[in-house]
């Protein structure tokens, strides 16, 4: 299955278009699964609406794409994280800026994964860069996030938001051998997210492609 759990639409205050612009896009680009994982922040305390109108879209697009109600949430002082207990009737989250010396939740992830009552992912984030940090060797730490259900995004984003920039650690996974056989080993589960602002910036063939990289090398994907 084609999945892309990373997508913004105008909830987020960086996102501008519609729900159904930014499902009809993700639908003519193939993909067949697609998580609306807007920003705690932008969702602010409209998060019934938000959840409201994903469930909506999901009634109008029955049968002919699957779609998630997911978050993104900061960890950035005054912007996250967001209370376990709050985010229950979400399908899952992701979690962003865990490797940033001013995030409040850092190595706490796992602490918070364990309180969820959803599966909690990682938002483009370098995890091997993370282990280096914590003085954990990589299998250990994400043998450690597999126990605990937390997955990891392939962010594969090339857009004007982030201006055309690609992450570093994605190109890395995909030429280093030694890192997607830790990966394997540990059972984490792997996700794939453009990180759409802007619905004429979507590459769906870069989420495809990620897609297909994953299954042709037996890396279990999330909701699969």
């Amino acid at each position: 299955m084609i999945q892309d759990l990373h997508s913004h639409t105008w909830y987020s205050a960086c996102g501008r278009d519609e729900m159904e612009t930014v499902i009809e896009t993700a639908l003519a680009g193939g993909i067949e699964l697609l998580g609306i994982s807007d920003h705690n922040y932008g969702i602010g305390n409209r998060k019934q609406e938000y959840l409201q109108d994903i469930q909506e879209m999901k009634k109008k697009y029955e049968g002919r794409i699957r779609l998630l109600r997911g978050i993104e949430i900061a960890t950035l002082p005054g912007k996250g994280p967001e209370n376990p207990k709050d985010i229950a009737e979400f399908d899952y989250c992701l979690i962003e800026h865990i490797d940033e010396s001013e995030s409040v939740l850092g190595a706490d992830i796992i602490r918070y994964a364990e309180e969820s009552p959803i599966p909690v992912g990682i938002a483009h984030t370098d995890l091997f860069g993370f282990s280096e940090k914590m003085g954990i060797a990589p299998l250990t730490l994400l043998s450690m996030f597999h126990e605990r259900g937390i997955f990891w995004e392939m962010n594969v984003n090339y857009d004007s938001i982030h201006k055309y920039r690609e992450h570093k650690y994605v190109k890395a996974f995909l030429e280093n051998w030694e890192m997607l056989d830790i990966v394997k080993k540990s059972g984490i589960r792997l996700s794939v997210g453009f990180d759409g602002h802007r619905a004429e910036d979507y590459l769906p063939e870069r989420v495809i492609r990620m897609n297909r990289y994953l299954e042709e090398n037996g890396v279990k994907k999330i909701f699969e």
